[in-house]
């Protein structure tokens, strides 16, 4: 019978039905998604590793063969986008294929991922196209090779590649490697994050099923005078929630199925998936197809045993009485001594954190919240008197049905506690999950390495790049390691060596305290370490000779390669200190300039330049890793940080501001419908105090008092209880509390929430106060 009351009652049964299966869909629809996520990282996991090299994960020696092939990693940057790559040199015939694969690129050949071609072809990548202008693009990559629809990847295609250009052998794609553990201060955060915004999805159920309460009593009391007793309308209520709540499961699915869809074409913060991925795990699908029934009827059947529900009326119109606050004081405060009872847990231990404990322990002060907000609600308004009638209005609707708007807000409520308590956790991990770097960006902004040494290389990077538009300055340098000659005393003797630097006069001026420098000299530069100078001394002796190709020596266990490469330190070298460079680090040993050595000679060296940027041309970093590109692809540059992010810690932060939109999204969805339900519920109410000649603006600042004030005490309440929360939390993982006003931007957030839902409630204000809203039957 109660599903017959929701089916067959007329337009307003069905608008009714279909407000509850709605609210119900909704949440059920992120709930899936939530499901969905253990899946999508698996999913994307395995990808990675299919598509990585073998060789270049275990450490082995690969022997040349004709399914063998030479790869090396040459991603780049675009922008604020990070674009990976592989460089590939097949040694036979049949070469292993990577996964989307189908056939080798040959030289001069680019296989492009189809979101790469899409940001190639747009007006925006243009200087993206510029910097692979040397390679054809003969095909795409498939999505068994790509992490996501949206991911940025190449193959090129060499027929120079050798392992002197730092390349690894492979036979094959794809490794056997052991799950990552998580950091364990990162698993208290995603736990956190899990809670915070699963709760409000669940309150928001339990406040959609019961839309329509009040007209469903009224039912209810009909029923009662044709003589069905208490048990049975009870039992006719939960049939007709059941049936709101089933209705929405299907909904749920429908729209979880649309944004599965959606989730590969829209890209927010970097995060995208194959709709394939998003499947939900089939062991939480069925709780949540079994639990939401269920707790819609619990929720239900709850809700009723305070209304007296009689043959000639319900109850519930008269004053009810006070709600009790010692209970639900109980609440909050058993979650904040669950957490308080917790061990500490810290980066280097604790990596058996109590993840269940955990998350009991922030629901239930959660969830103690949101009972609290009905008592606060009705304590607050009881005592409002007075003033504006748009604020009678709204403050005497509020009197007489409290619990309706406690409820509506209750979701908001939970969610900015514990968006106060996350943002308060966030701050106090940053400095541990963000370090600094000693790096200084003031000198240079670039740091470009290769792995050729050649002083021609370094010159040409120098007169390439200053030709650059936007760069404003250049140094550049050939590094290697060199050896004392002769034999050693014992083979417990280490063979002292150094590192020796060339480079201009300026260039050297950046890495050491030259002074009066000329082509031609030579330093030997100290790091002030007593140890790493003495080892300095060691090999670097002026009159002396050293042995440019230190692998000429090996030691007693390697066996030595390559001839002696023996050359002299002049007797003039002077000794001086070291600085540190704009990367931070300090370099010491020889520094010598072009004209004191033959850089040909070196062996196993390096060239490296440090680039200097106007801040004022736009995309100069741009312009300067397209020159990088054409002087060789194998050019690595880096952009010089002070801050160095975690990237566990950067996925997390991704992953929580991509829930966050949708649980806000939520929460808006949630109070529209609530309000539109209370305005459904009062039409003839509304309709008559316009026939009484009450203003349409008053009626809408009303609607908007009505919103704004369980509003405002639900933030009250959620700062507090937020607050509260994010102490614990940060005490749980051994970090002070660094920002205590993180809740400004929620509170604008929340005001900006009850504006737009009374914006868009107001046409259906507009359309109820007609007068045809007067007729009855």
């Amino acid at each position: 019978m109660g599903i017959r009351f929701a089916v067959g009652g007329g337009r307003e049964g069905w608008v009714r039905t279909i407000l509850t299966a709605v609210g119900v869909g909704l949440g059920v629809a992120l709930l899936l998604g939530a499901a969905s996520v253990p899946d999508l990282l698996a999913n994307r996991d395995d990808r990675s590793i299919a598509r990585t090299p073998a060789a270049a994960m275990s450490g082995k020696q690969t022997q040349r063969g004709d399914s063998t092939l030479l790869v090396v990693d040459t991603r780049t940057d675009y922008r604020d986008s990070e674009i990976s790559g592989l460089m590939m040199r097949a040694d036979g015939d049949h070469p292993a294929l990577p996964p989307g694969v189908g056939t080798m690129p040959e030289a001069g050949e680019m296989l492009i991922s189809p979101a790469l071609r899409d940001l190639m072809n747009s007006s925006g990548g243009k200087l993206l196209k510029e910097r692979f202008a040397d390679y054809r693009i003969t095909g795409t990559i498939g999505d068994a090779g790509l992490m996501s629809p949206k991911e940025l990847f190449y193959y090129l295609g060499s027929d120079s590649l050798s392992k002197a250009d730092g390349a690894h052998r492979v036979a094959s794609f794809g490794f056997d490697q052991p799950a990552e553990p998580l950091d364990p201060l990162l698993v208290v955060l995603v736990v956190l994050i899990c809670v915070v915004l699963l709760t409000p999805v669940l309150i928001f159920i339990g406040t959609a099923v019961r839309f329509g309460g009040d007209r469903r009593d009224q039912r209810l009391a009909a029923l009662r005078l044709v003589g069905a007793d208490r048990r049975a309308v009870r039992r006719i209520a939960a049939g007709e929630a059941l049936f709101g709540a089933l209705l929405g499961l299907v909904l749920g699915a429908v729209f979880f199925l649309g944004a599965r869809q959606l989730i590969g074409v829209v890209d927010i913060w970097k995060v995208s998936a194959f709709p394939s991925d998003m499947t939900p795990l089939p062991g939480l699908a069925v709780l949540i197809m079994l639990a939401v029934p269920v707790s819609s009827v619990l929720v239900t059947l709850i809700s009723l045993r305070a209304v007296a529900i009689e043959p000639l009326g319900v109850v519930r119109s008269t004053t009810a009485r006070k709600r009790r606050l010692w209970w639900r004081l109980l609440l909050p405060a058993a979650g904040l001594l669950i957490l308080l009872s917790q061990d500490q847990v810290t980066r280097t231990g604790g990596e058996d954190v109590e993840v269940y404990t955990i998350a009991a322990g922030a629901t239930l002060t959660l969830v103690g919240l949101a009972t609290l907000m009905p008592w606060l609600v009705e304590a607050a308004v009881a005592r409002l008197r007075g003033g504006p009638v748009p604020w009678q209005l709204a403050t005497r609707r509020l009197q007489l049905s409290s619990g309706t708007a406690a409820r509506a807000v209750s979701g908001i409520t939970v969610a900015v506690a514990g968006a106060v308590a996350l943002q308060m956790l966030f701050a106090s991990m940053h400095s541990e999950f963000n370090t600094t770097t000693d790096q200084d960006p003031r000198r240079a902004q670039l740091n470009v390495h290769s792995p050729r040494a050649s002083g021609a290389l370094a010159q040409r990077m120098i007169d390439d790049f200053r030709a650059v538009q936007g760069v404003k300055g250049v140094n550049g340098r050939v590094s290697s390691y060199v050896v004392k000659p002769g034999k050693l005393k014992s083979t417990d003797d280490m063979r002292p060596t150094t590192e020796l630097s060339v480079g201009s006069c300026a260039t050297l001026r950046e890495l050491a305290r030259v002074g009066s420098c000329k082509d031609g000299d030579a330093f030997v530069v100290h790091s002030g370490d007593r140890e790493l100078d003495k080892w300095v001394d060691q090999t670097a002796r002026p009159g002396q000779k050293v042995d440019l190709n230190s692998e000429s020596w090996g030691d007693f266990e390697v066996k030595a390669r390559g001839k002696h490469a023996p050359w002299t330190l002049p007797k003039s070298t002077r000794t001086i200190s070291s600085r540190p460079d704009p990367v931070g680090d300090h370099y010491y040993g020889i520094y010598v300039t072009p004209g004191a050595i033959d850089v040909a000679k070196l062996a196993d060296a390096s060239t490296e330049a440090l680039v200097q940027t106007d801040p004022k041309v736009p995309d100069a970093e741009e312009y300067v890793r397209n020159a990088a590109t054409h002087i060789d692809p194998l050019i690595d540059v880096y952009t010089i940080r002070m801050i160095e992010r975690d990237k566990q810690y950067a996925s997390v932060q991704k992953g929580l501001q991509a829930g966050a939109i949708a649980t806000m999204l939520l929460i808006a969805a949630s109070m529209l419908v609530s309000t539109l339900e209370q305005l459904r519920e009062r039409k003839r109410l509304l309709a008559a105090l316009t026939a009484f000649g009450t203003r349409r603006s008053s009626m809408a600042w009303s609607v908007l008092w009505q919103t704004a004030v369980p509003v405002v005490l639900g933030l009250g309440l959620a700062i507090t209880g937020g607050l509260a929360l994010g102490v614990v939390m940060c005490r749980m993982v051994e970090k002070p509390v660094s920002d205590w006003l993180v809740f400004l931007p929620l509170c604008a957030a929340g005001a900006a929430l009850v504006a737009v839902v009374t914006l868009l409630s107001l046409p259906a204000l507009w359309r109820m106060m007609r007068p045809d809203g007067l007729r009855t039957e």
